[in-house]
């Protein structure tokens, strides 16, 4: 066993099995691993807005941020959500650097409240619209499983400068199929397995978006149907696919577009 896996119990069937943490890109460059513990993970019934993320501060910026709570699929079929020790200062390796307390945030503080944490992207002089945001290189993570292709989807909104990503809230705004992300600003939806995002996709996602006055996103692992591409070309909606390294490449050119202006 690798020193940052751990050894994760499904509560259910009692079955234990290794969990790698994976290392996800800060925007100064280096690894954030979340600091999974061993022990028994907790059934995943409902995810929520509240409950999908998890705080970790970069070691190498000094800055927390919010990321996907780690998830490992069990053989008996339960999604189990791995235990997260308390807020730290984590870097290369998932080492937690805060010296806290068990319970307690950072160095033993509690964690800051939602809208005061640090924001993702440095501070900068904002830039007339006409001109791209300077951003450093996507750095892409491979993609294993439909999970996978949803955390590559809310990093690439995350790099686009949509700060503040989760899940769909309300269950009336959820999607047919696939999974749906949002920020302030951006209407995201993922077809996370092998099927053809459909022309259905593409226009419940604008329908969506458009209600909140939103720009409308469509990820796809697999690819998009002609008739999905035409209409998505008509709604200026941008779509990307996902390869299985992770990087998600513009189909159209709202796409085009919005990868070099960004939010």
């Amino acid at each position: 066993m690798a020193r940052d896996d751990v050894l994760v119990r499904c509560p259910v069937c009692r079955h234990e099995q290794t969990y790698a943490p994976p290392a996800f890109p800060c925007p100064c460059g280096a690894p954030v691993v979340p600091p999974v513990t061993h022990g028994a993970a907790t059934p995943l019934t409902h995810r929520t807005r509240a409950d999908a993320w998890v705080t970790v501060r970069c070691a190498a910026r000094g800055q927390a941020a919010d990321w996907p709570r780690p998830e490992l699929g069990c053989a008996c079929g339960t999604v189990l959500r791995v235990p997260v020790a308390q807020e730290g200062t984590v870097g290369a390796g998932g080492r937690d650097t805060s010296g806290g307390a068990p319970g307690d945030g950072a160095g033993g503080r509690e964690a800051p409240p939602e809208h005061a944490r640090p924001s993702l992207t440095p501070p900068h002089i904002p830039l007339p619209r006409t001109a791209p945001t300077p951003r450093a290189a996507f750095r892409p993570l491979p993609v294993r499983d439909a999970r996978d292709a949803v955390t590559t989807a809310a990093l690439f909104l995350r790099w686009l400068g949509y700060e503040d990503v989760s899940d769909a809230g309300p269950e009336e705004e959820r999607p047919p199929s696939g999974a749906r992300l949002t920020a302030l600003g951006v209407v995201a939806q993922i077809e996370p397995t092998v099927r053809h995002a459909s022309l259905r996709d593409v226009e419940c996602a604008w329908l969506t978006a458009m209600a909140h006055s939103a720009t409308c996103v469509c990820f796809a692992l697999c690819d998009f149907t002609p008739t999905a591409r035409t209409r998505a070309d008509e709604l200026n909606v941008a779509l990307f696919r996902i390869d299985l390294t992770g990087a998600p490449e513009p189909l159209n050119g709202a796409a085009d577009e919005l990868t070099a202006t960004g939010a």
